[in-house]
C-alpha cells in the first residue's frame, strides 16, 4: 500500500460515518453474501479491538476511495459475471489478479476448510492495499511490472520498524517497507510467504504468492471467516485501523454483489494515482523555504584563470576543497548499484525424471555481492546442454531470466523427451570473473510396477494350430496407466528360469520362422500391450510365457497344448 494512495481517510468520526453509511446502503439489498451484521451491527466495527501483536502491513497507508453506492449487479443474480468488461468499471478485476484470489480460495478450502475464506475478501483487501496490483500491471507469471512499495517505516508519521530483510524485498537496509500487491512487511512475509505459482520462489511481488499468503494470514488462529467477529478480527489484524476495517468491508460487500474480469493492466485505480506515478514517500520534515535573494548586487568576479585572485574555484576544486565526487551520504546521491560477485545454487542437486514426464525440481540460482547480499535485476541465462531431447516447458533449450528482489532466478520446469541419459542445465551471468553453475539432470526409461492380464480365459491350442485368443496385458505405475514402457515376452523353460525354450509354443518372425523371445515391445498410450499370435508345435503339455517390463513388473501366463482328438 503506497503512501498517500488516493484520498487518505481522516482519522475522525466523519469518515467512519461515511463508511458506515456505505455499508448500510450496500447491505440494504440483503443480497447473498452480504456482510454479517453480528451483535451490535456497525457499532461493533467501531468497538472491535484489534490484536496488539500482529499487523501484516505495518499499519501503512492504504487506498481509501469507497465503491459506488450503485452495486455492480442486482440481488439474486450471478456473482461471477462471465463477460469481459461489462458492468461498472469499479467491479472489474484484472484477470491474473482475479485468478490468484480464486486459486487462493480453492487452496485454503482444501488445507483449511474451517476458515471459509471467500476470494471476495482477498479482492477487497487487494483493492484497498494496492488498487488490485495497480490495475493488474503484472507479467504473465503474475509478478508486478514495477515494485509496489509503501513508505519507509522509520517512525516519522508511521510505525518504526527496523530492517528485517537486509533490503532484499524493499531495497531499504535501514527500515522496512510494505511490499507487493498485498503489502506485506518483510518480517511478516518471512513467516507467511507462500509459493503459490510453483516457480520455486516465495515472492511478495507475485500476486499468486501474495494472495495465498494473505489468505493464510487471515485464516490463522483457527478463525472462521463466516463468523462476523472472526472476519472483523482478521481484517483488523491486517491493519490496525477502524477506517481500514470499514473500507475493506464496503469493498467486500461490493464484490459479493458481482464482479467481472477485465484484461490485465486495465483495472481502475483510485483517484490521485496513475500507472506511471512513482510511489511517494512521506517527507519527514517540512521542506525548507528557498534562500532569500541578496538585497544588493554582488561584486564583479575576478578573472577565474588567476588562482591567486580569490575568484570562483574551478570545477575541479569544489567549495571547501573537497572531492568533486559527492559524498555517498549526501542527500539525493544515488546508492551505488550492487556488483555481482558470484551466483550460487538454491535448488537441489541431481534432477531426475522418467521419459516423457516433467521434472519436479527446477534449476534455481541466487546472485550475491561481495558481502553475500542478494543482487536484483541480474540477467541469468539458463541453457540445456548435452545429447538430449529434453526442453524447458516453453519448448526452448535456452532462455534468460532476471533475478528478483531476493536475488533469485528460477528456470521453468524441464520436460523430458524420450531419449534417456544425463544432460546438464547450466546457469551463467554476463559478468566478468563470475563462474556459472551447473545442475546434472537425468532421464530414465519409462517404468511399470504393475502388470495384469486383460481377461482370464484359458489359453489352449491343439498341436500344429494357433491359439484362438491373443494375450493383452496392462502396465501401471503407481496405480496409473504406464504408457511407452519397454517390455519383453519369453517362452521360458521353467518358473525358476528366464532362459527361452527350444520347443513348445512360439511366435513368428517376419519370415514366418519360430521365435520364442520378443524384445523391444512397448505399451501403448493406455499402458496396454497386445502380443502377436502364438502357435503350437507338435509338443503337448503346459508351458509358461513370462512378460517383463522396465521397472521390474512381471507376469507369467500358462499355455496348454493338447493332442487332437482321435479320428
Amino acid at each position: 500500500m503506497s503512501a498517500l494512495f488516493g484520498r487518505r481517510l481522516r482519522r475522525g468520526a466523519t469518515t467512519t460515518a461515511v463508511a458506515a453509511a456505505a455499508i448500510a446502503a450496500l447491505s440494504a439489498s440483503q443480497a447473498p453474501g452480504a456482510i454479517p451484521s453480528g451483535p451490535g451491527g456497525a457499532q461493533a466495527a467501531a468497538d472491535a479491538n484489534p490484536p496488539a501483536d500482529s499487523s501484516a502491513t505495518g499499519n501503512s497507508p492504504y487506498y481509501t476511495e469507497l465503491p459506488p453506492l450503485v452495486t455492480p449487479d442486482k440481488p439474486g443474480t450471478s456473482i461471477d459475471l462471465p463477460a469481459l468488461g461489462t458492468g461498472p468499471a469499479e467491479a472489474g478485476i484484472p484477470a491474473s489478479v482475479l485468478a490468484a484470489y480464486k486459486q487462493a480460495e480453492q487452496s485454503l478450502a482444501e488445507t483449511k476448510p474451517g476458515c471459509n475464506l471467500p476470494w471476495q475478501l482477498l479482492a477487497a483487501i487487494g483493492k484497498v492495499e494496492s488498487g488490485q496490483a495497480r490495475g493488474g500491471r503484472v507479467d504473465a507469471n503474475g509478478t508486478t511490472l514495477a515494485p509496489i512499495l509503501g513508505p519507509v517505516l522509520n517512525g516519522i508519521g508511521f510505525a518504526n520498524i527496523s530492517d528485517t530483510d537486509n533490503g532484499a524485498y524493499d531495497g531499504d537496509s535501514a527500515h522496512d517497507r510494505a511490499v507487493g500487491p498485498m503489502q506485506f512487511i518483510p518480517s511478516t512475509w518471512a513467516t507467511w510467504g507462500q509459493d503459490a505459482n510453483g516457480d520455486g520462489r516465495r515472492d511478495p511481488n507475485n500476486i499468486y504468492d501474495a494472495a495465498l499468503a494473505a489468505g493464510e494470514y487471515l485464516c490463522h488462529a483457527n478463525r472462521d471467516l463466516s463468523v462476523d467477529a472472526d472476519l472483523r478480527q482478521a481484517i483488523l489484524s491486517y491493519n490496525h485501523s477502524q477506517e481500514y476495517l470499514s473500507t475493506v468491508l464496503t469493498w467486500f460487500e461490493y464484490y459479493n454483489k458481482g464482479t467481472h474480469e477485465v484484461p490485465d493492466g486495465t483495472g481502475v485505480l483510485p483517484v490521485g494515482t496513475g500507472p506511471a506515478d512513482p510511489v511517494p514517500s512521506p517527507t519527514p520534515t517540512p521542506t525548507p523555504p528557498p534562500s532569500p535573494k541578496p538585497t544588493k548586487p554582488s561584486k564583479p568576479s575576478p578573472d577565474p584563470s588567476t588562482p591567486e585572485s580569490g575568484g570562483p574555484e574551478s570545477p575541479s576544486t569544489p567549495p571547501g576543497g573537497g572531492s568533486t565526487s559527492p559524498s555517498p551520504n549526501e542527500p539525493g546521491t544515488p546508492a551505488p548499484k550492487p556488483v555481482v560477485k558470484r551466483i550460487e545454487k538454491t535448488g537441489t542437486g541431481t534432477q531426475t525424471a522418467v521419459a516423457g514426464s516433467q521434472f519436479t525440481e527446477r534449476a534455481s540460482v541466487r546472485a550475491v555481492d561481495s558481502a553475500g547480499k542478494p543482487v536484483a535485476d541480474v540477467p541469468v541465462r539458463f541453457e540445456i546442454v548435452g545429447d538430449t531431447d529434453a526442453r524447458f516447458t516453453s519448448g526452448k533449450s535456452a532462455l534468460t531470466l532476471t533475478t528478483g528482489e531476493d536475488g533469485t532466478a528460477t528456470a521453468p520446469p524441464v520436460q523430458a523427451g524420450e531419449q534417456t541419459g544425463e544432460f546438464t542445465i547450466r546457469a551463467t551471468v554476463d559478468v566478468k570473473n563470475v563462474a556459472g553453475v551447473e545442475y546434472t539432470a537425468s532421464v530414465t526409461a519409462r517404468q511399470a510396477d504393475g502388470l495384469a492380464r486383460i481377461g482370464d480365459k484359458e489359453l489352449t491350442a491343439e498341436t500344429g494350430k494357433e491359439f484362438a485368443d491373443q494375450i493383452s496385458v496392462k502396465a501401471t505405475y503407481k496405480g496409473a496407466a504406464a504408457s511407452g514402457v519397454a517390455a519383453t515376452a519369453t517362452m521360458i523353460t521353467s518358473a525358476g528360469s528366464s532362459a527361452p525354450r527350444a520347443d513348445g509354443p512360439y511366435f513368428k518372425d517376419a519370415a514366418g520362422n519360430p521365435l520364442r523371445e520378443l524384445k523391444d515391445l512397448k505399451t501403448d498410450a493406455n499402458g496396454v500391450l497386445q502380443l502377436p499370435k502364438i502357435y503350437a508345435d507338435d509338443t503337448t503339455g503346459t508351458f509358461l510365457l513370462r512378460i517383463e517390463t522396465e521397472g521390474g513388473a512381471t507376469l507369467t501366463v500358462e499355455l496348454k497344448v493338447t493332442a487332437p482328438p482321435a479320428a
